[in-house]
């Protein structure tokens, strides 16, 4: 099942723009390793959990999975074929705004490599550009 808020303040929201870099959600902090978006976008909850499953699937019972993202704004469509006017659409499905930089999914308790093959299965299925990043140790 897709994830999605349990409730919103406001059904229907504005499209906005992606400005800069993400300042917040930016490092690995849960895990060892980390996926980490390279440009903005938005990113479906469909595909949140396609990435999810791929992943579970690919690590079986080692290792832990963090998925760091979560779908909070309403995407809205209008049918095909409808004439202009008659006020927005319904939500169609929920997305979550990702800007360049934020952590998308990290990984625990597995070695660096089958990290990397694992994210590598999971990067053909996101929307955006994505890059392998490691814990820094301060």
């Amino acid at each position: 099942m897709a994830m999605m808020p349990k409730r919103v303040k406001h059904r229907k929201s504005q499209r906005g723009r992606i400005k800069g870099n993400a300042t917040r959600g930016n490092r690995v902090v849960f895990g060892d390793f980390g996926l980490q978006a390279t440009q903005g976008g938005w990113i479906s909850a469909q595909t949140i959990e396609a990435g999810r499953i791929s992943a579970q699937q690919y690590l079986r019972s080692e290792g832990r999975l963090y998925v760091r993202v979560f779908p909070h704004k309403s995407i809205t469509s209008i049918p095909l074929e409808t004439r202009m006017g008659k006020g927005k659409g319904e939500p169609d499905y929920w997305a979550a705004v990702v800007k360049p930089g934020t952590v998308l999914y990290e990984i625990a308790g597995v070695p660096e490599s089958a990290a990397k093959m694992c994210f590598r299965r999971l990067a053909h299925k996101m929307p955006v550009a994505v890059t392998f990043i490691k814990r820094r140790v301060m």
